[in-house]
């Protein structure tokens, strides 16, 4: 506390200002002729339209200005309907334009221009739109943090392009509906805007407004469009209905139980704009069949797996909601929440024959938006059905147990932008369950505060916890994190402290691995961003990080690390980091309340090197070595591997192997069955996870993607121990235990899929889907022995056939009245 206290009033001693240049202005041109979306720029509307160019590098050389034959020029004109952007980039030959063609939302290897729009213009908040020279699309929202601006490359609005290459380099046309934007309604606009180019043979990115790379942010060093009048915010209201179907098949080989199983799925995703502002985002019965399956992993930890979020409604446009890290998308429709009840209280005979892992999603709605007075307001609500599993005995006889009730979840956002690209946030979080399941409530607040120059920042949250139901008494937790420090400039740093008590609870919504700590990390870091000697840029930090516990108050851990990182002027790149954990007390390794586990210090050393990725061969290495202090000698290796070839600007193909031994480890295996106590193993644990892409894009809008996952890991345990009350390892006194609990994981996973943009907005996309899972105890032989017998468990093969068709209103409008 006292090194935070002090940072807070170093920060108020030596508050500096940065110098900011004046930012750079463009005039748009209202038109009555649209131009003609070929990628030409040869209308007559171009002409006499004022230019934006002079593009300042930010890598590798931040600060020098484009060379005139290689210069950029960008004009922005606009109509009752869309703005339009023309732009050239100019190339002393043709053949230094990057043209590797990509799928949406996918820019590969391809030099591309890009706009980003702050309609609000509120320095935090923004749209981009990226074209690649090879015409292939790319959009993202743009959002605050305490470090600046997160972009989210899920969000997707509908838009249309079109590129040409010629001697001179490559020109670009993009046309943006109003529909696609959000801003104010009045009858002259005044926006942030910023322009990005990249080269990508020389990795060279430019910028029109310069972007100091010192300062932090990136919205609120844009420059500024002016020039629009009278724009009419449109009806907002479009239609994505979809079909698809499935057969999957699984070689069950039971009598009565059919190895394959077909279904017809409908539904249909609506987007409607309430205001200028606001839109309504509804999804009704959706089907995610098609999302890249999850990278599951033999976990052996006392915490849950986090699994990334693929479902497109949850991906996009959730900025919002993820404001204060209490929204974990995956609860929605995830495991049932009495999942495991099912092989409780299991009579003779009996077997659980169905025990669904996931929920049945009803539906979801987003509503989201900001007022022109920066008030950001986000409302999100969706309904999970009742899932059951179903029981039969030896007789056939089937009953069923329900393992989730209906349940409702819904998120409420008030986020309020302030001067200096600050912004204050109220949310609140709710899970109610309709039935004998407790519900949830989590609520509270998250600040962000830059000083006038943003040079120096405090950011932080306080939440509540609320359990209730179930006929069990309220129970009410508390959490907090507090912190601040030197956002920009080429030496940074920050202090924070978290607080989380032994009650508060966030995971009916969100993720919370552990509560019951206070922690404590201070962070330094320099950067140089200038070209010196081998290096285009290079930096060094360090963090430094002290855990105790609440209640009853211990000591948890302390941690030092510290690396440097280097970019050469030949594109490769270097990272060196170290980790030193001292002896610490672990109270969750046990898995019972009350007990802890001393664990032993221990040192890690990482080196990391790649390559230029802009070759035709390209790849590296990821190399960690760490020893662990304990009396048996414990050492574990990680090593991996990966690299990616370009055989054409159609196909690539690449691979990442892994492979992790951990050699006389220490750790919590089992439960002691008469005691209930735990029982630790000394162990070895060798894993590899091999995954392999291979790309084949026909066009910007079709493309086929395989992606191929082999997991392996091997545990098998040398000698077990008790855990004595201090939280020493003993000498085995307990026999009442499963001593063959050795552990053999094998996954299988291939995702391949078809995808064709038919037309804007709409596609079909075609997914093979093959898996399998093993987990046994007979950790005997070595990878390539496991990977044989992997093909030859019983595969489950999915086939899916979807299409979704992009109906909108105004499309639907203009055609009924012609």
């Amino acid at each position: 506390m006292k090194v935070f206290l002090l940072a807070l009033l170093l920060s108020a001693v030596t508050l500096t200002a940065f110098a900011q240049k004046e930012k750079k202005t463009l005039v748009a041109v209202k038109t009555i002729t649209p131009p003609k979306m070929d990628g030409a720029l040869d209308d007559a509307i171009w002409q006499n339209v004022p230019i934006a160019t002079d593009f300042v590098e930010l890598q590798p050389s931040a600060g020098n200005h484009e060379k005139p034959q290689e210069r950029t020029e960008v004009k922005i004109i606009y109509d009752n309907s869309a703005i339009y952007i023309g732009a050239r980039m100019y190339e002393t030959s043709s053949d230094k334009v990057a043209r590797e063609i990509a799928t949406r939302d996918n820019v590969g290897n391809a030099d591309f221009i890009g706009v980003i729009f702050d309609t609000y213009k509120d320095g935090i908040n923004g749209s981009g739109f990226f074209v690649t020279s090879a015409n292939s699309q790319f959009d993202a929202k743009y959002a605050p943090n305490p470090n600046g601006n997160t972009e989210d490359p899920n969000w997707n609005a509908v838009w249309t392009s079109k590129v040409k290459i010629d001697d001179h380099g490559w020109t670009c046309e993009m046309r943006i509906p109003y529909s696609a934007l959000r801003f104010a309604k009045k009858d002259v606009q005044t926006w942030g805007m910023n322009l990005i180019r990249k080269r990508q043979n020389v990795q060279q990115q430019l910028w029109w407004n310069e972007i100091d790379p010192k300062m932090n942010g990136l919205i609120n060093q844009e420059g500024i469009l002016t020039g629009l009048e009278k724009l009419e915010p449109p009806v907002r209201l479009a239609f994505y209905p979809y079909l698809s179907t499935y057969v999957n098949h699984y070689p069950y080989n039971t009598p009565g139980v059919p190895n394959t199983k077909g279904s017809f799925n409908g539904g249909m995703d609506v987007k409607y704009g309430i205001n200028e502002s606001f839109t309504l985002d509804l999804t009704l019965i959706p089907d995610f069949g098609q999302v890249q399956s999850d990278n599951k992993i033999l976990n052996l930890t006392p915490f849950e797996v986090k699994y990334n979020e693929n479902r497109p409604f949850f991906t996009e446009g959730t900025e919002l909601f993820n404001k204060g890290n209490l929204f974990y998308s995956r609860r929605v429709g995830g495991t049932p929440i009495n999942y495991n009840n099912a092989y409780n209280d299991l009579k003779p005979g009996e077997e659980v024959i169905s025990n669904p892992t996931e929920t049945k999603l009803i539906n979801a709605i987003k509503v989201s938006g900001r007022t022109a007075k920066g008030l950001g307001i986000g409302v999100f609500n969706a309904i999970t059905n009742t899932a059951y599993a179903t029981i039969e005995d030896e007789q056939g006889n089937r009953r069923q147990v329900q393992t989730s009730p209906l349940a409702n979840y819904n998120i409420l956002v008030f986020d309020q932008n302030l001067k200096n690209n600050s912004a204050v946030t109220f949310i609140n979080t709710n899970v109610n369950r309709f039935g004998k399941d407790y519900s949830a409530d989590v609520g509270g607040f998250v600040w962000n505060l830059n000083n006038k120059k943003n040079t120096y920042n405090l950011s932080g949250y306080a939440m509540m916890s609320n359990k209730y139901g179930a006929g069990t008494p309220t129970q009410t937790g508390f959490n907090y994190e507090i912190g601040g420090g030197k956002s920009s400039g080429n030496f940074t740093w920050n202090v924070y402290q978290d607080r989380v008590d032994a009650i508060y609870d966030h995971n009916d919504l969100g993720i919370l691995f552990n509560n019951n700590f206070l922690d404590h990390n201070v962070n330094l870091q320099y950067n140089n961003y200038k070209p010196k000697h081998i290096f285009t840029q290079w930096g060094v930090w360090t963090n430094t990080y002290y855990s105790r516990r609440v209640n009853p108050s211990a000591y948890q851990y302390f941690n030092q690390n510290f690396g440097g990182f280097g970019t050469f002027k030949n594109f490769w790149q270097v990272n060196i980091n170290g980790h030193y954990r001292f002896a610490g007390k672990d109270f969750y390794e046990p898995r019972v309340q009350g007990l802890v586990y001393n664990a032993p210090q221990n040192f890690m050393l990482n080196w990391n090197l790649s390559t230029n990725r802009a070759k035709t061969l390209s790849g590296g290495f990821w190399y960690s070595d760490t020893w662990v202090n304990n009396s048996f000698g414990g050492h574990g290796n990680d090593l991996e591997l990966f690299y990616n070839v370009r055989l054409s600007n159609k196909f690539s193909f690449g691979e990442d192997i892994t492979i992790s031994p951990r050699n006389n480890y220490t750790g919590f295996s089992t439960m002691d069955n008469t005691t209930g106590a735990p029982i630790f193993a000394l162990r070895n644990v060798h894993t590899v996870e091999n995954i392999f892409n291979l790309k084949y894009t026909f066009s910007g809008i079709m493309g086929l993607n395989l992606r191929l996952r082999h997991y392996w890991s091997k545990l098998n345990n040398k000698e077990f121990f008790n855990l004595a009350p201090g939280g020493e390892l003993t000498t085995l006194t307990s026999t009442d235990f499963n001593h063959d609990n050795n552990q053999n994981v094998n996954i299988w996973n291939v995702d391949m899929i078809y995808v064709w943009q038919f037309t804007p907005g709409s596609e079909l996309s075609l997914a093979w889907k093959n898996s399998t899972f093993t987990n046994t105890n007979q950790a005997y032989f070595g990878y390539l022995r496991n990977l044989n017998d992997t093909f030859n468990q019983p595969q489950n093969n999915n086939f899916s056939l979807k299409v979704l068709y992009y109906i909108d209103f105004q499309s639907l409008r203009k055609h009924h009245k012609g």
